[in-house]
Order: C-alpha cells, then sequence, then structure tokens
C-alpha cells in the first residue's frame, strides 16, 4: 500500500465518521481521542498523518520511537504515547520523550517513572494497565475477577501517591477476536473496575478509559472508551519490524 497523505486524510475520516457514530451509540455522551498507532511506521509516514492534522501517536518500542525523534523535531506539538509494556531500562526515553503512558503494570515501573520525572521536574499522564481476561500473556493488574479487586487497593494506593505521575485513567487490551462483538464483556468489565476504583480514590479523577483498536474500536466506545488506539485502519499495514 502506497500511502500519500491523501490516503491518511482519507482513511482518518473515515474512522472519524465511524468514531461519531460509535458515541451516537454509547451509553453516554462523551469526548473520545484518536491516539494513532505508528509503532513499526517509518517517521516519513508520521511526517505526512502530521501534515493532515493527527498530533497523537502511539508507540510501543521507545528505542524504536527515539530513533524517529531526530527526523521530527521540527513537528510542533506532536505527542508521544506509550501504549505497550515498557522494559526498565527504557524508562528514560519515556519519561524524557513521551507525554503520556498508558501502560502502567506494575509498581516498580510506576516508582521508575516516578523518579526519572522528578529529576526532570515534569509530570506525566498516566494510565493504569488492567488485565480484564486473565490470560497469563498479557500484561496488567489482575481484575479479571471482581472478587479480587480489594487486592488492587494497597497497589494502587502506592501508585497515586508517587509524585511526577498524574494517574487519569485505565487501559485494558482484551482477547483478539475475529468477531469485535465479543470483545464487549471485556470492555464493560473495564469500565466496571473503573466505577469501583472511582469509589475507593474519590480525590482521582478517573476520566480516561484507553481501549479499543482498529479491529473493535467502535465497540470500545460504545462501552464508554474515552481513548481509541487504532493503527492500520489509518496508517495501513505496519512494514516487518527490523
Amino acid at each position: 500500500m502506497n500511502l500519500t497523505p491523501e490516503s491518511i486524510q482519507e482513511n482518518y475520516q473515515r474512522v472519524l465518521d465511524r468514531v461519531a457514530i460509535a458515541q451516537s451509540q454509547a451509553h453516554y455522551p462523551h469526548p473520545v481521542e484518536i491516539i494513532v498507532v505508528s509503532k513499526g511506521q517509518p517517521s516519513e509516514v508520521i511526517q505526512m498523518a502530521y501534515q493532515v492534522g493527527i498530533r497523537k501517536f502511539g508507540e510501543n518500542y521507545p528505542d524504536e520511537t527515539l530513533r524517529k525523534i531526530p527526523d521530527l523535531s521540527t513537528l510542533f506539538n506532536l505527542k508521544w504515547h506509550m501504549i505497550g509494556h515498557l522494559q526498565s531500562r527504557k524508562v528514560p526515553i519515556v519519561s524524557q520523550y513521551f507525554h503520556a503512558m498508558h501502560s502502567i503494570d506494575r509498581v516498580e515501573i510506576a516508582r521508575k517513572i516516578s523518579n526519572r520525572m522528578m529529576e526532570n521536574g515534569k509530570t506525566m499522564m498516566a494510565l493504569l494497565e488492567m488485565n480484564v481476561s486473565g490470560e497469563e500473556s498479557k500484561y496488567g493488574f489482575p481484575a479479571h475477577d471482581p472478587e479480587h479487586w480489594e487486592t488492587l487497593i494497597p497497589i494502587i494506593d502506592e501508585i497515586i501517591d508517587l509524585p511526577g505521575i498524574s494517574v487519569q485513567g485505565l487501559m485494558t487490551m482484551p482477547p483478539f477476536f475475529d468477531d469485535p462483538e465479543k470483545a464487549r464483556p471485556y470492555f464493560v468489565r473495564l469500565m466496571k473496575v473503573r466505577d469501583y476504583l472511582a469509589g475507593r480514590f474519590q480525590t482521582i479523577d478517573w476520566h480516561h478509559i484507553s481501549m479499543g483498536t482498529s479491529v473493535d474500536f467502535e465497540i470500545a466506545i460504545q462501552e464508554g472508551a474515552t481513548m481509541v488506539r487504532i493503527g492500520q485502519a489509518i496508517l495501513g499495514p505496519r512494514p516487518a519490524r527490523q
């Protein structure tokens, strides 16, 4: 697929139209941000996406992002969102260059980000990743069984007290299904986790819910997503990772 600014614009507009329809079908009206997943895409594709007005990009591999940054240094207000599991040794990259962290999945990584952000004199918007499916292959705090949600309280209490991190919601990745409708129960479960935590931590604004990708974002929006992570529906298939 040969991408051009015009083809990205057409793809983006189609996604915007689908987002608007899904918003009209949601349980309650709410704004939705599109985080365009640019992992695996070269800087030239990001430049074209920027030309059509896209400013928020989702990345999984900080080393890869770091290689792109010099080519994109003149793009004003470009914001990187870390959407994948973060290895401890990559914390310095994310703390320096990223605007938001969707995938805090353990206390250790939250502490390390906090320390770095304090050194940088900045605060990072953060979401806590919840494993609502119980799959061992998934990262995130265990949240598939409501009977065990109580065990999350001391963990989250520690994270929200860390300086340099502003916890503003939750993120999840459901199992992959050919039929996106099958992902709905997992999105519903994340919203229930959010409601539970909002009742326990009333000083935190649990506004942001990051869930939904190119294959299921409409279902996610209907169930309350405020951020959807969409790559291939806008930028096409990713090149093979080197």
